[in-house]
């Protein structure tokens, strides 16, 4: 329900975003913006898969790095959510997962190459944080009871796997099937910095102008991630997990040389190679900071605050899309009431007017789009059509988020019981849905910031001023001890975000559950 607090809260972000929005730029600077995005829609309807090379091996290896790296980073983290309360555990879980996974990709591009290693850790790295961090939060809200009634002399692996394991394995593996998801999205993306997935593919038709080839990648894509559930079975899963590591390819080798010197000399800070001293470092941070770290640092907040007021509006729009109390005749409750007169008349509970479930199915359908394609992606895409500013990556951060955030709060509405002479239309929306929902919502809203935040920083490598940015500008030069520096300082403004969102969440009694994501 509203509180004040809440609401305050709510126009304290609305009013800084309309803030920022003074001080971002979100010009269109493309010739002709119109004629480019009918280019796109013209290859979206008429997509031409022959005209892509290889494009078998570039969907296997998708698949591959996706399986490899969601399972090495399921398996530790599963096992770093046993220790999860140590304070060391947890930030360093915090940290790795801080770092998006293009930023791990960009270094391990520098001392392993293009080899399979390299993608395989740009996911599982970050992902053994996120699934340490979630798991444990699985096993805590576990029922505590049935640990309690076991034999004193029972072993901890004992105790754990028939008590709390047993109960959370559902959630366990519920939440994995998700991160496989995020997973062949982060597999994709990792193309853009030349492993051999979808991405790279797209990225080359984007640059020779193949519209239809890039149509026919993403409704490749779509149909991948669409049709999970189908082709990803329990049973098949160890299978997949088995064949994935003989799928990556051999790539380039590794020059073994190439490792000892970037940790020895590459990120050592130039004036300490030099021999400069303290003073010199002092100089050299002072000159990063003010050149390119602050800068960075504000447009990646500026950015950032805007997508993240625009996903919640968005969101809050398009959660009736797969509600069922907007797109049946009769909800829940009604069709409860009226259960035993269904059955007198022989017809089954639930019945709605005919053409009102075509309405949530294509609703249903679009926010499937819409979470499904990765942020990197669309402000890849809106890029080549707008030019180069902020306005698409604000566009791209909110899609890709409000989707998500729609889908959950439309699906928590679902659990909602109405009473039978509920208000319909607009005013159930306003006045009888929302007002329940916006707790859960603003919840889910402060989990995806951080995210956001993270997505925000990577852009740069687009050409996005944020701090991702002046990390690809120091990668391009080869000045490696000024990308880590910046990485790391991303990686901090990340933990502080997460850990301010985490206060904001238990100042207003927002409840937030570990099996958040859809």
């Amino acid at each position: 329900m509203w509180h004040s607090a809440t609401a305050r809260l709510s126009l304290g972000f609305v009013a800084l975003a309309i803030l920022c929005l003074g001080l971002a730029d979100l010009s269109i600077t493309a010739h002709d913006p119109w004629h480019e995005l009918l280019r796109l829609v013209k290859g979206l309807v008429q997509p031409d898969v022959s005209a892509v090379d290889a494009l078998g091996v570039a969907l296997l290896r998708t698949l591959a790095f996706a399986f490899v790296g969601v399972g090495l980073g399921a398996a530790a983290g599963f096992l770093l959510a046993l220790v999860f309360r140590s304070r060391l555990v947890r930030s360093l879980c915090a940290f790795v997962r801080a770092i998006h996974e293009l930023f791990w990709a960009l270094i391990f591009l520098q001392f392993f190459g293009l080899h399979p290693l390299t993608g395989v850790l740009a996911i599982a790295l970050p992902y053994a944080g996120v699934f340490a961090k979630v798991f444990a939060e699985i096993l805590e809200e576990t029922d505590p009871l049935p640990e309690r009634v076991l034999p004193s002399g029972s072993g901890r692996l004992s105790t754990l796997a028939f008590t709390r394991l047993h109960e959370a394995w559902p959630h366990l593996v519920s939440y994995t099937s998700y991160r496989l998801e995020c997973g062949l999205r982060s597999s994709a993306v990792l193309g853009f910095v030349g492993m051999p997935t979808l991405g790279f593919y797209l990225e080359s038709a984007f640059a020779q102008g193949h519209y239809d080839t890039v149509g026919a990648l993403l409704l490749l894509f779509y149909a991948l991630i669409a049709t999970l559930r189908l082709w990803v079975r329990p049973w098949l899963v160890p299978v997949y997990l088995a064949v994935a590591p003989f799928c990556l390819g051999s790539g380039l080798p590794i020059v073994w040389s190439n490792v000892s010197r970037f940790f020895t000399e590459d990120i050592v800070p130039a004036p300490l190679r030099q021999g400069e001293g303290l003073s010199g470092l002092a100089g050299w941070l002072g000159d990063l900071l003010a050149n390119q770290a602050l800068p960075g640092i504000w447009h990646t907040l500026v950015l950032t605050q805007i997508a993240l007021v625009l996903t919640g509006m968005l969101a809050l729009v398009l959660y009736p899309l797969v509600s069922r109390h907007f797109f049946q005749r009769h909800s829940f409750q009604r069709r409860s009431a009226l259960a035993d007169d269904h059955h007198t008349n022989g017809h089954r509970s639930g019945d709605g007017l005919p053409g009102t479930r075509l309405p949530h199915l294509l609703g249903h359908g679009l926010l499937v789009v819409l979470r499904s394609t990765p942020e990197y992606l669309l402000a890849f895409i809106l890029l080549q059509l707008w030019g180069p500013s902020m306005l698409p990556a604000v566009v791209a951060l909110a899609i890709h988020n409000g989707g998500i955030i729609g889908h959950l709060v439309g699906r928590r509405s679902n659990e909602i019981r109405l009473r039978p002479d509920a208000p319909r239309g607009l005013s159930r929306y306003a006045y009888e849905l929302t007002p329940r929902l916006y707790g859960p919502f603003l919840a889910l809203l402060f989990y995806r910031w951080e995210i956001i935040m993270r997505e925000t920083a990577i852009l740069g490598i687009l050409g996005i001023t944020t701090l991702g940015f002046y990390v690809d500008s120091a990668i391009q030069e080869i000045r490696f001890d000024r990308a880590m520096v910046l990485i790391l300082i991303t990686a901090l403004l990340n933990i502080g975000v997460d850990a301010l969102a985490r206060h904001l969440r238990a100042r207003l009694r927002l409840r937030h559950t570990a099996n958040c994501e859809p």
